[in-house]
């Protein structure tokens, strides 16, 4: 396989796996698979939560088609595709686990349109913790976040999670609203 055609399919690949993300997050995450994903709507405690195994189950069919593709003789294009699958992985870190989530420390503060509108496009999917009634299921591309706003009202807030102020007034607990 050629250079050029190479890289043409890992980045097909590496686009494609967003409309794969959105599926396998609206229909798989928010559906029967809730049991692990359920973990990443609520407060975290501690550095890890179930839903990371979700990392674990993606990362299977890149390592697959790599190996594939560079050692058992496969196709070699299954090489570009299982690397367009590891590269969307590590994008999907970056932007999801690192800049959204801060589960690494970092100083990086969103100033572009775009990435202000992916971070709140998240936090908005995240306002609301239960399984249905949930916006924005993609990662590198999402909806405005005042058309989601305004669907999360359509929806009469059904599911969206209180103001954490409100549930420590309401746990009558003075130090997690003063952490807030």
């Amino acid at each position: 396989m050629t250079w050029p055609l190479g890289i043409l399919l890992f980045l097909a690949t590496v686009l494609g796996m967003e409309g794969f993300a959105y599926v396998m997050h609206r229909w798989v995450m928010h559906g029967p698979g809730w049991f692990l994903h359920a973990s990443h709507h609520r407060v975290r405690d501690g550095n890890w939560e179930l839903n990371d195994l979700y990392a674990v189950i993606f990362a299977v069919p890149s390592i697959v088609l790599l190996l594939g593709g560079v050692q058992l003789g496969w196709w070699p294009g299954w090489a570009w595709i299982g690397a367009g699958i590891a590269a969307y992985g590590a994008i999907y870190f970056g932007f999801h686990d690192v800049i959204v989530h801060r589960r690494i420390a970092t100083r990086y503060l969103p100033k572009s349109t775009y990435m202000k509108r992916i971070v709140q496009a998240h936090r908005l999917h995240h306002a609301v913790e239960t399984k249905h009634g949930t916006v924005s299921f993609g990662f590198l591309w999402a909806p405005r976040p005042d058309a989601l706003k305004a669907e999360l009202k359509r929806r009469d807030r059904a599911g969206v999670r209180a103001p954490r102020a409100a549930v420590a007034i309401e746990k009558n607990d003075p130090d997690q609203v003063e952490r807030r």
